[in-house]
């Protein structure tokens, strides 16, 4: 029974893990923050994502991206800090209509335990899709947020679910 609990707890890790969507992130570009001797530099990256489901919208996410030894063996857990700005970069459509809220992004931030998230939500009287970045943990997620907005073109409303 004593080995029980390593195999729950790798199950469960990998749940966790395929749950959310995982879109690849396209990276644009990294400074670095802190040097370090020995492996990567502490940095900040910028990575875009196009939103899956809305074809002409773009978010572009910065954060935190530890490096030093555990950061080169991705044992090391991001900070909670994220900004994010989401544009529309080329011509908005709806193949379906979207729910009212749905987190569209998710990339891990440690190991197996936090993940930085971005949710669409549809703001049906403004006509305007707003995107919200955070950072959060199997057991405590962090209050630290960055939210931004696109709206769109009133001749097209945005159809709901």
């Amino acid at each position: 029974m004593k080995h029980a609990f390593p195999s729950l707890l790798a199950l469960t890790a990998a749940l966790l893990l395929t749950a959310a969507p995982n879109l690849r992130a396209d990276p644009v570009g990294e400074v670095d923050t802190v040097f370090k001797l020995i492996g990567p530099d502490h940095k900040i990256v910028v990575t875009a994502y196009d939103d899956p489901k809305v074809p002409g919208v773009t978010c572009y996410v910065s954060r935190a991206k530890t490096g030093g030894v555990s950061g080169a063996l991705g044992l090391a857990e991001d900070k909670s800090e994220a900004s994010i700005a989401c544009r529309q970069t080329g011509t908005i459509s709806f193949a379906k209509p979207l729910p009212k809220q749905e987190e569209v992004f998710s990339e891990r931030a440690s190991l197996v335990f936090k993940r930085l998230r971005v949710v669409r939500m549809v703001d049906a009287k403004r006509n305007t899709l707003v995107y919200l970045t955070y950072s959060d943990r199997v057991i405590e997620g962090s209050p630290q947020n960055s939210v931004t907005a696109v709206p769109v073109d009133k001749a097209s409303p945005i159809p709901l679910k």
